[in-house]
């Protein structure tokens, strides 16, 4: 007989003896209620466009957009978040493609709405660089640099076409210092005081963020870390988050999710309101494409990495295999849980 006899009551590997028991003391559960799914949506195109850096994912056209929805509904999925890639030509210096109320979010905005009405929380991505010809998130000054109060009032703009498109929920994305208010007044100023605002409140100026640049199409030359945070700091983060939730903020974001998870626990320690982290396209990169070298066992490497997020206090997690996994939990099916 080992040692161990002799202490019966130090054997924590008790509970991990079956798959059920196992999935009876977990202390961290996902569920597809858990999940929003981000999608792209191109305009000018009449079939969906392969993004090169992200294996499986596309540019959606609107009929394509529309089933992607359909089917996330169907997986139990709770969100979906859109992103608008305009024609190269109707860019400009003030993103006007994204106030225009037929340019292409706010047209995939109402589709979306029109196909799966409120089974859906359909949300919104509020920020300029996808429209503007340098690609930056506002407006700049005549030296190159970002405008914040300029490109408030550009963001306000926003939040009214979105909101009369149909969105449930804006994400002003963008990291300008007062966002969330001017938001807030101006979805409460033209009626939309029950659309909610999804703060990006921790947005690192992250490497990770490279396939989505290709995802959206972005004409960004240099770097945005005048305004995102620097991957550095943490005590800022807190401080950012104090202001979105005196500004208004109905929820909170970490962005990136797996190299923050650190932010993400401090965050969601911090408040109470509901906290989502956004598993981004450079996370969901590396995992499919060490699977596709052999790598690693992609299916489980995805359970776990949304584990590890939920774990760390996300209520909610933008990631772009929501419906995918969605679709694993509710068969009851997900891999790595025995």
């Amino acid at each position: 007989m080992t040692a161990y006899g002799n202490f019966p009551g130090s054997r924590p590997r008790r509970l991990r003896t079956t798959p059920a028991m196992r999935r009876m003391v977990a202390e961290t559960r996902l569920d597809p209620a858990n999940l929003i799914l981000p999608a792209f949506v191109r305009e000018g195109i009449d079939a969906p466009v392969a993004i090169s850096a992200m294996p499986g994912v596309h540019q959606h056209t609107l009929d394509t957009l529309r089933k992607a929805a359909v089917e996330a509904v169907a997986a139990g999925v709770s969100g979906i978040m859109l992103f608008g890639v305009p024609d190269d030509a109707n860019k400009d210096a003030r993103g006007t493609a994204g106030t225009d109320p037929d340019g292409i979010l706010q047209v995939a905005l109402r589709a979306v709405r029109e196909e799966v009405g409120d089974d859906l929380v359909v949300m919104s991505d509020l920020c300029l660089d996808e429209y503007t010809d340098h690609g930056h998130c506002g407006v700049l000054t005549a030296d190159g640099r970002v405008d914040n109060d300029a490109t408030l009032e550009r963001y306000a703009e926003m939040a009214q076409v979105q909101a009369d498109a149909g969105a449930h929920v804006v994400g002003p994305s963008g990291m300008m210092d007062g966002q969330v208010g001017v938001v807030r007044d101006a979805l409460d100023q033209t009626g939309h005081e029950d659309v909610s605002i999804l703060a990006y409140t921790a947005k690192y100026s992250s490497a990770f963020y490279g396939p989505f640049r290709e995802a959206v199409g972005s004409s960004l030359t240099g770097d945005r870390k005048t305004y995102q945070q620097d991957p550095a700091n943490a005590r800022e983060s807190l401080r950012e988050l104090a202001l979105d939730l005196e500004e208004g903020a109905d929820m909170v974001m970490v962005k990136p999710a797996g190299p923050y998870l650190d932010i993400l626990a401090k965050v969601a320690d911090s408040v109470d309101v509901p906290v989502a982290a956004y598993q981004i396209s450079g996370e969901y990169a590396m995992i499919e494409a060490a699977a596709e070298k052999g790598w690693i066992d992609r299916d489980k490497a995805i359970l776990e990495s949304l584990t590890g997020i939920r774990r760390a206090g996300a209520q909610m997690i933008l990631t772009y295999w929501a419906t995918e996994v969605a679709q694993w939990l509710g068969a009851g099916r997900a891999p790595g849980r025995g």
